[in-house]
């Protein structure tokens, strides 16, 4: 900025001497000159900042003191910074959305939080409750059904709770405010609108009103009707009528429709020259010829006559641009043998698919089989053989598999090409008789394990395994071996082990008894597992101590000693329904009477000046109630003694400043003093009255003051 201003101020003061005025030096561009370079730091508080080496360049070195965005009332903390501020980092006390959780400390910035419970706020029909989670902004419309009335409250239909405002499409049909006609307006809401055709109404011209019954019509005024008419220059010159007005016969000087020519005619025609267009049509060959045209030319209407892609006929189409639409002539073409024929557009015989034929081929068959499998008519070779071979084993069966005597195959020549020109391929397909497959008839074989029997290939037929477990029981007694289908002494014994079977190592897993949920701690093992020795934690009654209790006692103990194991031996911590602590022992069940509480309970009178210390069995039996004293009463006659001594004073205070401003009053309005004259009796007697007027009046403000001011303080006592 410094490099910057110099510049400028070095250019400025040349431009004065006449030599250059201000000129950037990159683009050079010429700029006015400015005769004193000014701006302010990032946070706009100090002109021109000094440049400092602890400071950011061109910072003031001061709090910044901007508003944070969005507004949150808190200012920035940081020094003088260039780009935005950054979030608020304030903590502040906020309550969720739904304002139903209690208030957390959150940063200022991230104020919005949800605390996932149901919303529960009244939704707009102002029946049912939001039950979507805590969430942002206003609740979502309900919905619900419900029975809702129309807009005019004839009808009734089940509708969205939301949506209360609707129309049963019926006239409304209520007899309107002059008692003659009826609403036609369909089902609407409040009162019907005023009768459109009472109060004043204009003329047809629109120029006197009249104010009759509206029942009857307003006849014409006589005027002239002076409406503009369409051509929106002239108006009407006719008296004043119903209906639309006539067209307009003044004449004045009309431009054809192309602009060229003027002539002088009536206003509601329109002219039009001779003069032809000489514009290209849309083919592009023909001109347009139309009499005084507006440059939108009509299509061309010239047949086009050129010759099509097929050479041998021409275009009869309307004279177009591009090229022609294929020729619409027909030309045969057939199937391979000739018994079906299909008819195309001349020109596209070549690039037509040949129709499908009906009948059969009638090809010779190319495999060991005298006839060949039926099929449809084609062109090429036929399709390979798919009958069954038939030719017999070694082994006594037959081949099964498709016929293989005439297969096409891909052999390779192993000629390589002398290069890209040359487009000879390097292999070429024959018809070759391959020989049959290995026999897949299934034979019955027995697996290594002796489970069962499967069926195998006569190929391939030997003893297998089968894929599943062993199965034969173990020394242990308790497991079976999981190694797959082996070898085996004896097959025909599916449950003694053999020598090849594995041996157990796993851990005991009998199942223990009915509560215990332990294993065994001993390898797999014959007969019955030992008494179980582990400890449980268990929570007392009370749910406030944990106890350890020995597996097996636990579960061979009946209810009543389970009770006492459970039992921690300490106070019950609940309270009953006095609010007083149980003063049984931890025990399950409900806790003690509130007849057995020996708590003391403290009682006062009404006042609240005498007490007394009350057990709290006794309080409730016998219902002890303390009841004031002499010493009470007469403690609330000397109060209200007080009170109305001071409601007397502030009366007696009351009358005295109204009777003062009465004086002022009456000195004010009594004005110069005049020379006495004889009053006559109307006048002493109108001069009395007024003063018992203003007299009782101030009297009556005086009283209602004083009755206020002592509910006041009854209300505060």
């Amino acid at each position: 900025m410094q490099c910057a201003s110099c510049f400028d101020y070095n250019t400025a003061n040349v431009a004065a001497d006449g030599f250059y005025c201000s000129r950037c030096p990159k683009c050079r561009f010429d700029y006015e000159p400015v005769k004193q370079f000014k701006y302010f730091c990032f946070c706009g508080k100090i002109e021109n900042p000094v440049h400092d080496s602890w400071n950011i360049p061109h910072s003031c070195g001061k709090t910044c003191d901007k508003k944070l965005k969005p507004e949150c009332g808190h200012t920035c903390c940081l020094l003088c910074h260039p780009g935005p501020c950054p979030p608020c980092p304030k903590t502040v006390l906020v309550s969720c959305c739904c304002s139903k959780s209690e208030k957390v400390s959150r940063r200022c910035s991230s104020q919005e939080w949800f605390c996932g419970k149901q919303c529960g706020w009244l939704l707009s029909c102002k029946i049912h409750y939001c039950e979507v989670p805590c969430h942002k902004g206003p609740c979502p419309p309900c919905n619900r059904q419900s029975k809702q009335k129309c807009l005019c409250g004839l009808c009734i239909s089940l509708r969205p709770c939301y949506d209360s405002k609707w129309q049963c499409e019926k006239v409304c049909s209520k007899l309107l405010d002059c008692e003659k006609d009826y609403c036609e307006i369909i089902c609407h809401e409040g009162p019907c609108p005023s009768c459109p055709r009472s109060g004043p109404r204009s003329c047809p011209c629109g120029k006197q009103l009249f104010v009759i019954p509206c029942d009857e019509d307003v006849h014409p005024c006589g005027d002239t009707c002076d409406k503009l008419l369409e051509c929106e220059l002239h108006r009407c010159s006719e008296r004043c009528h119903y209906g639309p007005c006539g067209k307009c016969l003044q004449m004045r000087v009309i431009k054809c429709r192309c602009s060229q020519r003027e002539k002088s005619m009536p206003c509601c025609k329109t002219f039009l020259c001779d003069k032809k267009c000489r514009k290209r049509r849309d083919c592009g060959r023909h001109n347009c010829n139309r009499k005084c045209c507006l440059g939108d030319c009509p299509p061309c209407e010239v047949l086009c006559g050129r010759t099509l892609n097929c050479g041998r006929h021409k275009c009869t189409s309307l004279c177009h641009p591009g090229p022609c639409y294929p020729c619409r002539e027909v030309v045969d073409v057939a199937c391979n043998c000739g018994s079906t024929k299909t008819s195309v557009p001349c020109g596209r015989k070549k690039s037509t698919v040949p129709p499908r034929c009906v009948s059969d081929c009638k090809l010779r068959s190319d495999c060991h089989h005298p006839e060949r499998q039926k099929h449809k008519c084609h062109f090429g070779s036929c399709p390979p053989c798919r009958l069954i071979c038939g030719k017999t084993f070694n082994c006594g069966h037959m081949c099964s598999f498709k016929c293989h005597s005439a297969v096409l195959t891909k052999i390779e020549t192993k000629q390589k090409k002398e290069g890209p020109w040359d487009l000879r391929n390097s292999y070429r397909m024959e018809m070759i008789c391959k020989p049959c497959p290995p026999c897949s008839v299934p034979l019955p074989v027995r697996c290594l394990g002796g489970h069962e029997i499967l069926d195998i290939p006569c190929c391939n037929a030997r003893p297998v395994s089968c894929g599943r477990k062993c199965g034969r029981s173990l020394s242990c007694g308790n497991h079976t071996c999981s190694l797959e289908c082996h070898s085996v002494d004896d097959m025909d014994n599916l449950t003694k082990a053999s020598n090849n079977c594995e041996t157990c190592y796993e851990v005991c897993q009998k199942p223990r008894k009915s509560g215990c949920t332990h294993q065994c701690s001993y390898p797999c093992h014959p007969g019955d597992c030992k008494l179980c020795k582990q400890y449980l934690r268990l929570k007392c009654h009370c749910q406030m101590n944990s106890l350890y209790v020995v597996c097996n006692e636990w579960t061979s103990a009946d209810e009543d000693k389970k009770v006492d194991l459970l039992c921690c031996s300490n106070r019950c911590p609940k309270e009953i329904s006095c609010g007083h602590r149980c003063i049984l022992l931890c025990h399950s069940g409900p806790c003690s009477n509130q007849s057995q509480c020996k708590k003391k309970v403290v009682l006062r009178c009404p006042c609240k000046r005498r007490k007394t210390e009350v057990q709290c069995s006794n309080f409730i039996e016998k219902n002890v109630n303390i009841s004031c004293d002499d010493e009470c009463l007469k403690q609330q006659e000397l109060v209200k003694a007080l009170e109305c001594e001071k409601l007397t004073r502030r009366e007696e205070e009351q009358k005295k400043l109204q009777e003062k401003e009465l004086e002022e009053f009456l000195k004010k309005t009594g004005g110069k003093k005049k020379k006495k004259r004889k009053n006559t009796k109307s006048e002493l007697e109108y001069n009395k009255c007024s003063l018992v007027i203003l007299g009782s009046t101030a009297a009556i403000v005086g009283i209602i003051g004083s009755l206020i001011y002592f509910f006041n303080d009854l209300q505060q006592s």
